[in-house]
């Protein structure tokens, strides 16, 4: 939603979160001592999601604290906001789960007049269908899922979601510890919409799964190119920009979008009810909108921007900007699906994938 446990990581960690309390924990702003309150931010985010920095800038701009927490999928979040804010100011859901948090009064409408960055988005990741009108979300990063292989490993191409589970890769696959992601990869391989309604479509995804367990090696909580990276497995269902960033140090890895389609996703900025410090948030979210600011994180954790501007200015990296597994050309991109919202059939896919689990027994 981005996100991983690569070298610069951990030079990242050391070097600006724990200085800001990144425990994954509820935020204390009481720890913050003689601080003022009101320059305190509490932000939630996805692992190794933003540029080493940012954050740092921010902070000396307008004189504030950051206290940074990471989580690892969408219903990491989900979990951690439903029972009540424990005191985030800004999160970063994916598309799907601003309708799901919106819906159930989980996010602050946000004052736009406070957001005038907003000038510099794309317009074709405005008005989105997941939040009409951005009242509550703003875009950050967009992508896709994808596979990430080890080429030595395959000896050769991949470009497939049928590959995944070919005999000779046995025990050597992770897939996503997210369920909209992959029975949503998988309804797409069986020729099917990953926001299907059907039931029996979604069962075929789930029997497809369980069917193939031997390939599985594990489903990871957004670890996958960790995994890769250390030679557990060979392949794995991950976020393109966690691939790139683990091919800028292993010149063995490859990303590749299937040629059956997949996910294509956009992260967003949003302020969480009962946000103690909003309109320092909106202010945050302003300055991740800056031409300067948003290409810098792109450039940084290879992602594809919505910052208009940025690209406009020449500011996103070239090699970037010319690589269709970030930038996907028009034929491609018209392949990939949107995960949406779908209401009370999501228990549907909570029976499912209770069903793969324990099938698969990982």
């Amino acid at each position: 939603m981005r996100k991983r446990l690569l070298l610069f990581l951990s030079l990242f960690f050391l070097a600006v979160l724990l200085p800001l309390g990144c425990s994954g924990n509820r935020p204390n702003v009481s720890e913050t001592g003689s601080e003022n309150a009101n320059n305190v931010l509490n932000v939630y985010n996805w692992t190794t999601y933003i540029a080493e920095d940012a954050i740092t800038e921010f902070e000396k701009k307008f004189g504030a604290k950051v206290k940074y927490d990471t989580f690892e999928s969408n219903d990491a979040l989900y979990a951690k906001l439903k029972p009540g804010n424990p005191g985030y100011d800004v999160v970063f859901p994916s598309d799907y789960m601003v309708t799901t948090m919106r819906a159930e009064g989980l996010l602050e409408e946000l004052n736009l007049d406070n957001i005038p960055n907003i000038k510099n988005v794309d317009s074709k990741f405005m008005n989105p269908p997941y939040d009409p009108g951005n009242k509550y979300s703003l875009p950050y990063q967009w992508g896709t899922m994808g596979i990430g292989y080890n080429i030595k490993a395959t000896k050769g191409e991949i470009n497939s979601w049928g590959q995944l589970f070919e005999p000779k890769f046995k025990g050597r696959v992770a897939l996503q510890d997210e369920m909209r992601v992959t029975l949503g990869g998988i309804l797409m391989y069986l020729g099917y919409d990953p926001n299907t309604t059907n039931q029996d479509e979604l069962n075929k995804a789930r029997d497809f799964l369980i069917k193939n367990k031997d390939a599985i090696a594990s489903f990871a909580p957004d670890t996958g190119q960790a995994l890769l990276d250390q030679g557990e497995v060979d392949l794995t269902l991950e976020y393109s920009g966690d691939i790139f960033q683990l091919m800028k140090e292993n010149k063995d890895i490859r990303y590749a979008i299937p040629k059956e389609g997949t996910i294509v996703w956009t992260d967003t900025m949003a302020i969480p009810k009962g946000a103690p410090n909003k309109e320092l948030a909106e202010k945050f979210i302003n300055f991740i909108l800056e031409p300067e600011i948003g290409s810098k994180i792109s450039n940084f954790i290879q992602y594809g921007t919505p910052n208009k501007a940025a690209i406009d200015k020449g500011l996103i990296e070239k090699k970037d900007f010319e690589n269709s597994s970030i930038y996907p050309k028009q034929e491609v991109f018209s392949k990939l699906k949107y995960i949406q919202d779908i209401g009370e059939v999501t228990q549907f896919y909570d029976e499912a994938w209770t069903e793969v689990k324990v099938g698969i027994g990982k």
